[in-house]
């Protein structure tokens, strides 16, 4: 129960049909197994449904909430229903990501380039805009941002990478900005995960086996040969949202099994 009457704020709770399960859903689960009322929030209704059973079938406490998180009304509105359900917001979790139709800088289309800049970079923004009025009013909460190992490394996804950097430093300005209000934000570079959105989606956009793709990608990692799952994600969630992580802010934490590590 490390989250223990907390209200906590889940958005990309539901996630990508697959075998496995997503960043945002194993996230939600996790923290209300460990006691928060969670506000699912998703612009797939009947994907955050999906967890919101999830939780309902371990006793947990949740509720759906729709939205885009690249509208500004749509956040706006997003933490009001928050307010309106649980009277509080202790943790913003910020999950949405997307790196679909991302190239080199030759062929990146304009409009693929604005598309994950608005979801991947300007609706953390937005997010954290419309909720830290209310954090600050408490004197307290927990912002936990998804970035990307891809922000800190070489990769040919150049939207996907200078949109996860500009979450790193929208991540430290949050930090500085709302620490003398008791607010912390942190944020979670994950490495390669085996997830829906990474292996279906990437065997989708390539016409390569699941199976070859898990193979390449489990091959790149030191830390046992094998990649990494959501609830490692979750886990590093959980502990930068509780109260454990009450003297930690700022601080981009790869979850990659040493894959930041290497050198050549």
């Amino acid at each position: 129960m490390r989250l223990k009457d907390k209200v906590a704020i889940v958005t990309g709770a539901g996630q990508t049909p697959g075998d496995t399960i997503g960043n945002g859903r194993a996230t939600a689960i996790l923290f209300a197994r460990e006691g928060a009322k969670v506000m699912l929030v998703d612009r797939r209704a009947e994907s955050a449904r999906e967890t919101e059973a999830m939780i309902a079938a371990e006793g947990g406490t949740a509720t759906v909430f729709e939205a885009d998180v690249t509208q500004e009304e749509n956040c706006r509105a997003m933490a009001a229903a928050c307010m309106d359900a649980f009277a509080r917001i202790d943790i913003l979790h910020n999950n949405v990501g997307i790196g679909g139709g991302d190239a080199g800088a030759t062929h990146l289309d304009l409009d693929v380039w604005k598309r994950i800049m608005d979801v991947n970079l300007t609706a953390m923004f937005l997010t954290c805009r419309h909720v830290l009025p209310q954090m600050r009013e408490q004197r307290s909460g927990a912002i936990i941002n998804i970035s990307s190992l891809a922000s800190i490394a070489s990769t040919g996804m150049l939207a996907y990478k200078v949109s996860k950097a500009g979450v790193n430093a929208l991540t430290h300005q949050i930090a500085m900005g709302n620490a003398k209000y008791g607010i912390r934000c942190n944020a979670i570079l994950p490495g390669l995960m085996n997830t829906p959105m990474a292996i279906e989606g990437f065997a989708d956009a390539t016409g390569a086996s699941k199976e070859d793709v898990v193979r390449v990608r489990d091959a790149m990692v030191p830390l046992r040969g094998q990649q990494g799952t959501a609830w490692d994600v979750a886990h590093a969630a959980l502990f930068l949202a509780s109260d454990e992580a009450q003297f930690i802010t700022g601080v981009l934490l790869p979850v990659d099994g040493g894959q930041s590590i290497k050198v050549g």
